[in-house]
């Protein structure tokens, strides 16, 4: 296995994916979870969502409740879900200037953090 490179600060380099078919909850009946994972602390952050939100929801989800309190990741790493493949979220990453990689569909390994 490739060893994925190592972050020196917090929140340099984040991984994100999905958690679905969750029981509705919430105001808007929720039902699906962003997990935005630190590589450098191993801190989660759990996100709340559904999963008809449009790539526009997400990212605004993403500046508003992560990126404003974090700052700027300088590497993404992600599944090739089309939320995070969209030329929204392309567009938006690139004019920050954080590079996404995007690991190998339903093959942990490739993310960096499976054990």
């Amino acid at each position: 296995m490739i060893k994925m490179q190592e972050p020196s600060t917090p929140w340099e380099i984040i991984h994100m994916d999905w958690v679905t078919g969750l029981p509705p909850g919430g105001n808007r009946s929720y039902n699906s979870c962003l997990v935005i994972f630190d590589s450098f602390s191993k801190t989660p952050i759990f996100l709340p969502c559904q999963m008809d939100d449009t790539a526009m929801d997400i990212a605004l989800l993403i500046w508003k409740r992560v990126i404003s309190w974090t700052g700027i990741f300088t590497k993404i790493i992600s599944d090739r879900d089309p939320k995070f493949t969209s030329a929204l979220c392309t567009n938006l990453f690139q004019l920050f200037g954080t590079k996404v990689s995007f690991s190998t569909a339903y093959h942990s390994q490739t993310d960096g953090l499976a054990v």
